[in-house]
């Protein structure tokens, strides 16, 4: 009788494979959600922040993402000439670049609402995927993961 050795270079093997297509899988989930409000997943994630905070510094904004100034900048331009974010230099501290919600900004937080009961529903179509107890396990894991991984 034969034993198959362990591939740790099997693709069914490996742990980052799954999360990254769950990961492509859930931001086309929200591709058609969000472009009814002319947005992309990362101005979602940008926008999500802002209605939490109303402003926040492009530094601090950045940390929450986990996104470089590279990235969050053209996101920052994008939605700033959409009208839903105004950007400015504070006056103490002209090093500082903030990102403030405007008042058609937080409109879209209402047009916004029913997306993440959409994505349950999405989740949930062939039954109960996850219940609430076990999505809070989960995100607690990736949130565990990303901790690993992020530089301290």
């Amino acid at each position: 009788m034969t034993t198959k050795k362990y591939d740790p270079l099997l693709l069914q093997n490996q742990l980052c494979f799954p999360l990254y297509a769950s990961a492509r899988k859930i931001v086309a989930a929200y591709h058609p959600m969000l472009k009814k409000l002319g947005i992309t997943y990362p101005q979602y994630i940008t926008m999500m922040v802002l209605w939490e905070e109303k402003e926040i510094s492009m530094h601090d904004l950045g940390q929450r993402l986990l996104l470089d100034s590279g990235t969050l900048t053209p996101v920052l331009k994008k939605l700033e000439a959409q009208g839903f974010i105004r950007r400015y230099r504070k006056q103490e501290d002209e090093r500082l670049l903030m990102a403030a919600l405007t008042e058609k900004g937080l409109a879209l937080r209402d047009q916004a609402a029913d997306i993440p009961h959409q994505m349950g529903c999405l989740l949930n179509r062939k039954g109960t995927l996850f219940s609430p107890e076990e999505m809070e396990r989960l995100k607690k894991e990736l949130y565990e993961i990303i901790d690993a991984l992020t530089a301290k």
